[in-house]
């Protein structure tokens, strides 16, 4: 069995989670991380062997197979760029970048090179999220004709809540659209199979100044500090987006994407309406998937091995009653990944950098609907 060997750069929340799932895959090592703040800790406490606090040394030191970038956005680009060139496959936080510009420049460099690439859009591996795009590609749902959902939080809430993300120059012009949003849209158009092509948006941003402490917060921290350990900080990235949405077979729809709804953690929500069924799926509930008729009971879909379609059966771990969550899906996804590197001829369902880039152009284009305050063409 080949063993990859894999650098992990990037220790915040994100990054540990990287590290406990890969190992999960079993023929993944994690042989080294990478972090400029706490290389030697988190490789001590998680026992990885090698930590290096400049990326850079850590690739041209080992001879590794792929990376992967858990780093604040604007730190993606050079970083996956680096390894590119060195012929590393690559693994990437979304977005994938910070401009479009950057997304298109690696897409072309990793085609070059052929290098395997991913995006962690882990919300197409929940087992009934393939699942509903199966039967919708099946016709069980008949034509799709609305789509609509959110994907809210309540992280940054307070005034005193403060991340990387709030500030464009660390995270891009857009912050709830391309961190939270990305995701809905990429699995929004993953189970229905049609491209957004249109949007028309709205932003909203309930603190336009923040509380910023004066030391490294972790994103997701409840630690608490003094009025005197803060400075005020300008905010110039959106709390909430609203949109209309119109899809490439004629669907409409509308999404709300938002990081300040108190008592909501990570709470994804999906609605699709189609002429002969719909479908709900929530992230609360993820291993189930209901289905509405006009002239029936509505059906509650568990997931298991015995209830899913069965090309999604190969996503599905445990049977049924038992659940799988967050961390199954981040590990579905890795494992589809690593298959992809071990046979590159073969068909996946993972995000790639193409899939990166399509995003980063919805986010764009998003972000130009607001500045205008209305419609924008997404371009095919």
């Amino acid at each position: 069995m080949k063993v990859f060997k894999v650098g992990v750069i990037g220790m915040g929340f994100i990054g540990q989670v990287h590290v406990e799932i890969l190992r999960r895959l079993g023929d993944v090592e994690v042989v080294a991380i990478a972090d400029t703040a706490n290389a030697k800790e988190c490789a001590e406490k998680m026992n990885v062997p090698h930590y290096y606090t400049d990326y850079k040394e850590m690739i041209d030191s080992l001879d590794l197979n792929a990376i992967h970038i858990c780093t604040p956005n604007f730190t993606h680009y050079e970083i996956a760029m680096y390894a590119i060139d060195r012929g590393i496959n690559v693994i990437c936080e979304k977005p994938m970048s910070t401009t479009v510009d950057e997304a298109r420049k690696l897409v072309q460099a990793a085609k070059d090179k052929g290098i395997i690439t991913g995006v962690n859009f882990h919300n197409r591996f929940y087992p009934m999220n393939n699942h509903l795009k199966n039967i919708i590609a099946d016709g069980e749902l008949g034509e799709i004709f609305s789509i609509s959902g959110d994907y809210t939080q309540d992280w940054l809430l307070w005034k005193t809540d403060y991340s990387w993300r709030l500030v464009s120059a660390e995270s891009g012009n857009t912050r709830a659209v391309s961190d939270i949003g990305s995701h809905w849209m990429d699995l929004a158009e993953y189970v229905t199979g049609q491209k957004i092509v249109a949007v028309n948006a709205d932003f909203a941003t309930i603190h336009p100044v923040r509380k910023k402490p004066k030391k490294q917060v972790v994103s997701f921290s409840n630690e608490t500090f003094n009025d005197d350990d803060y400075e005020d900080v300008p905010i110039d990235t959106e709390d909430s987006a609203y949109l209309l949405l119109k899809f490439s077979n004629g669907a409409k729809g509308s999404a709300y994407f938002s990081q300040v709804i108190a008592g909501k953690s990570v709470d994804i929500n999906l609605q699709i309406g189609g002429y002969k069924k719909s479908a709900e799926w929530h992230s609360m509930s993820c291993n189930n998937l209901t289905i509405g008729n006009r002239d029936d009971c509505t059906q509650i879909i568990q997931k298991g091995p015995a209830t899913v379609h069965p090309n999604t059966r190969q996503f599905v771990a445990y049977p049924i009653g038992h659940a799988e969550g967050f961390v199954d899906a981040f590990k579905q996804c890795f494992r589809n990944i690593y298959d992809h590197i071990n046979d590159p001829d073969g068909t996946y369902e993972h995000a790639t950098f193409e899939d990166g880039l399509h995003e980063m152009i919805l986010c764009e284009k998003i972000y130009e609907s607001n500045q205008k305050q209305g419609w924008v063409e997404i371009p095919q």
